[in-house]
């Protein structure tokens, strides 16, 4: 599952670098939206450890606004489906849904952060796979002050 959080946050940080910057004393905003947007990796059940293969589709959409003072402020939510095959055909497969939402903000001097991301998967087996992980970062002045990354199955 990280990789999944790795590529929709890279998507964001592409989109945000490509699509927002000061305009006078106007802020700047830009918002990308995706609809049906599908992508397949080898990863890990996060709950299980167990290799297997991620199909996500996902439907989403990032803002971005940019001020003339350079600070900027960064949303996302992004919601769909995943479907996890696993390696071991004697282990169960899922299907299920996912919600992911963060949130940025920086200026010349600090810059903070929070993300969110849950799954709810049903397993061929019957069994569910419950996931989720809130994330945070605090930089001041280049330093990094606070962080934490907290997951939690069942």
């Amino acid at each position: 599952m990280k990789k999944l959080i790795l590529a929709l946050g890279l998507v964001a940080l592409l989109t945000f670098a490509a699509g927002a910057s000061a305009h006078g004393g106007k802020p700047t905003t830009f918002t990308e939206r995706m609809h049906k947007a599908t992508e397949t990796f080898a990863d890990v059940n996060p709950c299980t450890g167990d290799p297997g293969t991620f199909t996500v589709v996902n439907n989403g959409v990032l803002h971005v606004t940019e001020f003339a003072d350079g600070h900027v402020h960064v949303t996302g939510t992004f919601t769909g489906t995943v479907t996890i095959d696993t390696t071991d055909p004697s282990k169960p497969d899922y299907t299920g849904r996912f919600t992911q939402w963060f949130g940025e903000n920086r200026n010349v001097s600090t810059e903070n952060g929070t993300f969110t991301f849950s799954v709810r998967a049903r397993g061929t087996d019957g069994s569910r796979l419950l996931f989720h992980e809130t994330a945070h970062f605090l930089v001041v002045g280049g330093e990094l002050q606070v962080e934490f990354d907290k997951t939690r199955c069942g």
